[in-house]
């Protein structure tokens, strides 16, 4: 694993070290999903049934290279004995899709965190639109898994470039409430997200999960509804992390202080100084390092806290954040 332990500073309280949370999994399968798409089946190594995952669910999974990525569940059992989740070759990998598909065999054990979740589902909701793209569609696969089982109200949207691209196509093809695009078949014409948002029943929850390009659309086309009615979750990061620098970040336990340099990250700065701080992304996706904020200013760059809990300025992801402030005090 990549987190430094060397001269600790104590996590926040709640908090566990990483080494505490981490349960040991064997890859069962791998199969194809789709285009550069895999499927990877994960059971525990002692044969014991793994944490309950709710749809929308992630686990943290620290590669045998060092790198840690989060990926989605497509699979909610009670008591699972697996967990499923699907992985996209990405052209611009920085080092976690392409050993995953390259390198990951049958057989091989790796380390995971158990699930979090921060993209649950409502499963009592009147209505459910669900929008997905590409990738996009491991969380969502989930939750109409879910609501199909549970009888409820839904739709779900679903794009990809082609036939060949799309994950569970089979499998959501049986649904008449699933609407299938393929953009190489609609004559340039790309998912209407704007009309899919002002067709949904007003009482409706909203989901969406794909590209940045995707998820940009549905915020902006959904503005005027109530935020407790809309869900996105992120795969990229909306901005690039900060790494102006030129402040200090102050560490409330300990007194240590740390000038931020140009080109370095707080969670760089801190991770180099051997200052023990839970991460996993390092894009301000998973919120594995949000750390609470005695005083200063931040620059939010993270995809995770809400509008209101940057706001309040009383927390921040230290992976991608800066600073407005001369100076950052933060909780450890």
């Amino acid at each position: 694993m990549s987190t430094v332990t060397a001269t600790p500073v104590q996590p926040a309280k709640g908090s566990a070290k990483a080494s505490e949370k981490l349960i040991e999994v064997r890859v069962a399968d791998i199969k194809a999903a789709a285009q550069d798409t895999k499927l990877y089946e994960l059971r525990a190594a002692d044969g014991k049934p793994l944490p309950t995952a709710e749809p929308g669910a992630h686990i943290d999974v620290i590669l045998p290279n060092g790198k840690q990525r989060q990926y989605s569940i497509t699979v909610s059992e009670p008591k699972p004995e697996r967990y499923l989740i699907g992985v996209k070759r990405d052209p611009a990998s920085r080092g976690g899709s392409t050993y995953m598909h390259d390198q990951l065999t049958v057989g091989q054990t790796l380390k995971i965190r158990p699930p979090r979740n921060h993209f649950p589902l409502v499963e009592n909701a009147p209505h459910v639109v669900l929008i997905a793209g590409g990738i996009g569609i491991t969380p969502i696969y989930c939750m109409v898994q879910r609501l199909a089982a549970l009888g409820r109200s839904w739709e779900l949207h679903y794009s990809c470039r082609s036939r060949a691209d799309m994950a569970f196509r089979e499998e959501l093809s049986k649904f008449k409430q699933a609407h299938l695009q393929f953009d190489d078949e609609s004559g340039g014409k790309f998912l209407d997200i704007a009309f899919i948002v002002v067709a949904a029943p007003k009482d409706a929850h909203l989901y969406c999960c794909g590209p940045m390009p995707m998820l940009k659309a549905f915020e902006a086309a959904s503005t005027d509804w109530p935020r407790e009615q809309i869900h996105v979750e992120y795969f990229a990061p909306k901005q690039e992390p900060a790494k102006t620098g030129g402040f200090v970040v102050e560490l409330a336990r300990s007194g240590q202080e740390f000038v931020i340099p140009e080109g370095k990250t707080i969670l760089q700065v801190l991770l180099d100084a051997g200052v023990y701080v839970d991460y996993s992304c390092e894009l301000g996706i998973c919120g594995l390092c949000q750390t609470p904020l005695l005083s200063g200013t931040p620059e939010h760059r993270d995809a995770f806290l809400t509008d209101e809990q940057k706001a309040a300025n009383d927390t921040v992801m230290i992976c991608c954040a800066g600073s407005k402030s001369d100076r950052l005090v933060l909780d450890l």
